[in-house]
């Protein structure tokens, strides 16, 4: 899925790291992990294109681009739920087909939510909204910046299940946090100083 060699990047005159090499095969998980500022976002955005002031050679064997999570949600608070999820297929031009919104909103929690505006939700409800995208699209590769926050209990459960059964479909996760991972499936750690 991704090959990385001697990646490297350097922000603000801040050297964030050098010489990183690693892969991500189907059905693996890749756990980035370091202190708040040690360049974990930032090797996010890099692998995905949306930062070019780096070096090293990053090469996605894939047909689509990952699906992404930032520490921006990307959803519209003026829009209900629904609609920020049919919202999330034309922004890949992909339609989505509705019985899938209609799971997608059960399985996140949201259901009696539909039509709610995402402005009036708490943080962790549009945190679910948000990784309805994953839910609703079918893509082998996601790339998730620190998923957990703002994510309660139940919702830490349901994304633990969720990251399983796509990895059991062979798909492949980058992933940053400092939540432990519990799922049934080695993790590779990149640690950043």
């Amino acid at each position: 899925m991704l090959q990385v060699l001697k990646a490297g990047c350097e922000r603000d005159g801040r050297l964030l790291f050098e010489d990183l090499s690693f892969t991500l095969a189907p059905g693996e998980l890749l756990q980035v992990v370091g202190g708040n500022g040690s360049g974990k976002s930032t090797l996010l955005r890099v692998l995905l294109g949306l930062y070019t002031d780096c070096h090293g050679d990053i090469e996605w064997a894939v047909d689509k681009a990952p699906l992404y999570l930032g520490h921006r949600l990307g959803i519209k608070q003026s829009l209900t739920v629904i609609e920020n999820l049919r919202w999330f297929g034309v922004l890949r031009e992909e339609p989505v087909k509705e019985f899938r919104i209609d799971e997608a909103v059960y399985k996140l929690g949201l259901a009696g939510f539909e039509d709610t505006l995402c402005a009036y939700l708490s943080e962790g409800q549009r945190k679910r909204v948000a990784l309805g995208q994953f839910l609703i699209m079918d893509n082998p590769c996601w790339v998730m910046d620190e998923p957990f926050s703002a994510i309660d209990a139940d919702g830490l459960s349901f994304l633990m299940a969720m990251l399983q059964e796509h990895l059991d479909t062979n798909g492949g996760i980058i992933i940053s946090t400092h939540q432990s991972i519990t799922i049934d499936r080695p993790i590779n750690t990149l640690a950043l100083q």
